[in-house]
């Protein structure tokens, strides 16, 4: 077995990889950017290697530099984990050449599956079902356009070394395709170094079924089942989980043979992905067409090993040590199932702007890598991120991953709601209420999916998941025990209630706006006449409460606020004002500060860079128009005029970086 091996990538998929590894008892190397010189997965490797800024293109790019580490270390071989270098022919090649081994597939596999327009060729050829489109690299805009007319919207436009999301544009309409087809050839080019696009009919109300394949380099090659990766915002999973609910095992079967039948044609080994699109218009689901093959580890691997209790990084770094498979077709099972929730630094009730920064409080459920594949308790988080770090623009904005097993649907998805409930971030926005709003929402519990859920079931934005009334009785309960133990706090510590008078036992509880009244007695409390068995320990300042009311918990985040709390949970964050019910009657007489006006400005929503700004001062628009675009996270985020008006002033030019809210325009 090796004896050192290393990670050319970072983050939490560096750190999952180390993991493996010292179980195996192999030494790790880890290189890093002039941004993670302090991150987790440096400290975690045996040895580690600075090389270069921060700009992914200027460190985790470059070829040379990851070999010169190798050289420098002794490293025997390297896992180049996913993204960055991963299915970079010329990288497998030059480290081939130099006496590395790559832990990944072959070269020829990663070129003929790679390369999503020769991907295709390949799969017509081997008699395989794809999405109709054109198969050929297109010219330039005009030339796009009557593709698509040709093929008929709505579209996608891809690129061909894409992934991941990065590189991809829906055109429902000629002018999609003329303001989008540029935009996916920068993507490609500065996220892949390929500005090679290609153009295919989109599937309307798609699943999106991928088939986990894993090969040895002795001609075994089988599938591991498959995942449902349906649940997508711009063309990024949010939400995978396997098994699929839609997935029979009469369809699971013809998949998976279909996929092996795909990778044998190309000689593969090694962890890889078949991603496919299935018609949600065919109840029998047979329809299913080849979309591409991913020749790498995938973000949601942890289902498929919850599931089926193979390590496919062990596997990965067995097979390209020349080991054979240790089990046949026969042996993987499916037992119980897993999700994987993507924990995003992006900001669900502004729109899902990213949201970079330092992380003042980080505090996952259950620490990071502790347990085995199904984690503790069936609660596992594969993160790269600490208390104090940072979430830098440079890359992707991927905190964490939360994966949960049981031995059913129904009871993965509560434990990924109650551990969603104890996941702590501050310092900047993210969605892990939007990701619990969608664990309890009644079209995900019945598995009705398709990748056009989150836009078809938030189509005006995310404003938080519903709450029943009983919640809020139950919130309003727990907040008026905290009042009165903040209460009871401060006339211990400085006297302000007077030594012989009680904190308040009458209180009003207002949450979102609607009173409620609150009696904190002895032994019950009662919200609005009604009894709640409520137990909570509780020390003012606690930024994480667990109540546990009639034999349930409810975990609670708490943020201190002027007149109450801002308490979290269940998806949703509940304004909570705390008022001793005598006091309560004068609070219609307090004044309400109005936010000013900002609607003539285009503030910037997230720290990036201008790559392009679209008019001049004079200038007439109308709403909807483009104005400027700002890439952040390697991604183009196109800001549009809310309204008609005319442009006053323009405050920056392409290539200009800004912070969040700096004013990029503004109108008459």
């Amino acid at each position: 077995m090796f004896k050192k091996i290393l990670i050319a990538n970072r983050g939490e998929i560096a750190c999952r990889i180390i993991k493996t590894a010292r179980r195996m008892v192999i030494a790790t190397v880890a290189v890093y950017s002039d941004a993670d010189a302090r991150a987790p997965f440096v400290k975690m490797a045996d040895e580690a290697v600075h090389i270069g800024p921060s700009p992914a293109a200027q460190s985790y790019l470059l070829a040379e530099k990851i070999i010169e580490a190798c050289k420098a270390t002794g490293a025997e071989a390297v896992h180049p984990g996913y993204g960055f270098l991963s299915e970079r022919t010329s990288f497998a090649e030059a480290l081939a050449a130099e006496g590395i081994a790559f832990i990944g597939p072959p070269v020829n596999a990663i070129a003929a599956m790679g390369d999503k327009i020769e991907s295709k060729k390949l799969a017509m050829q081997a008699g395989v079902n794809v999405v109709p489109g054109f198969v050929g690299e297109i010219d330039d805009t005009e030339h796009a356009v009557r593709i698509s007319a040709e093929i008929g919207y709505p579209v996608m436009m891809k690129a061909s070394a894409g992934g991941g999301g990065k590189g991809m544009r829906l055109a429902y309409s000629e002018q999609d395709v003329r303001e989008g087809f540029e935009a996916v050839k920068r993507e490609g080019l500065n996220s892949f170094g390929d500005d090679r696009v290609f153009i295919e009919k989109f599937i309307l109300n798609p699943r999106h079924i991928e088939i986990q394949i894993l090969g040895d380099q002795h001609g075994n090659i089988l599938y591991l089942n498959e995942r449902e990766c349906s649940i997508q915002r711009r063309h990024q999973k949010v939400v995978e989980e396997a098994p699929s609910p839609f997935v029979s095992p009469m369809m699971r079967k013809a998949m998976g043979e279909q996929c092996v039948a795909l990778s044998r044609a190309v000689g593969y080994y090694s962890a890889g992905t078949v991603e496919l699109i299935v018609s949600g218009a065919d109840p029998s689901g047979e329809s299913f067409y080849f979309l591409e093959m991913n020749t790498r580890l995938q973000v949601e691997h942890p289902v498929t090993e919850c599931i089926t209790g193979i390590d496919l990084v062990e596997q990965m770094i067995r097979v390209a040590y020349g080991e054979k498979l240790a089990f046949t077709q026969d042996d993987i099972k499916i037992d119980g199932w897993a999700i994987e929730n993507r924990v995003y630094a992006e900001d669900p009730y502004r729109g899902f702007l990213p949201s970079t920064g330092r992380l003042v409080r980080y505090n996952p459920p259950v620490t990071g890598w502790e347990g085995g594949i199904r984690g503790v308790d069936g609660v596992r988080v594969d993160d790269g991120v600490m208390d104090g770090g940072e979430v830098s623009m440079f890359y992707d904005p991927m905190i964490a991953k939360l994966i949960t097993w049981g031995p059913t649907r129904d009871e993965a998805a509560d434990l990924q709601i109650a551990a969603l409930d104890q996941f702590e971030i501050e310092g900047l926005g993210h969605n892990i209420d939007f990701v619990s709003a969608i664990m309890q929402h009644p079209r995900f519990r019945s598995g009705e999916l398709t990748t056009g859920f989150i836009a078809e079931e938030y189509p005006g934005g995310f404003q938080g998941a519903p709450a029943s009334d009983e919640l809020l009785r139950q919130i309003a309960a727990v907040a008026g025990f905290m009042a009165c133990a903040n209460a009871d706090r401060a006339r211990q510590v400085d006297g302000q209630l007077g030594d012989d008078l009680d904190p308040p036992g009458d209180w009003q509880i207002t949450v979102n706006g609607v009173a409620h009244d609150v009696e904190i007695g002895a032994d019950e409390i009662l919200v609005d006449g009604v009894s709640i068995n409520l137990f909570l320990e509780y020390t003012p300042g606690d930024k994480l409460v667990i109540a546990e009311i009639d034999d349930s918990d409810l975990a609670i985040k708490v943020a201190k606020t002027a007149t109450g709390f801002a308490m979290t949970t269940r998806g949703a964050t509940h304004k909570v004002r705390c008022l001793p019910a005598h006091i309560a009657p004068l609070a219609q007489h307090m004044i309400e500060k109005i936010p000013p006006d900002l609607s003539r400005y285009l503030i910037c929503p997230m720290p990036g860079l201008i790559t392009a700004v679209h008019v001049e001062a004079g200038d007439k628009v109308e709403a909807g128009q483009p104005l400027a675009i700002v890439e952040a996270m390697k991604m183009e985020n196109i800001l549009r005029a809310e309204k008609s008006g005319t442009v006053k002033i323009v405050n920056v030019k392409a290539g200009d970086s800004l912070a969040v809210d700096a004013i990029i325009l503004e109108m008459e």
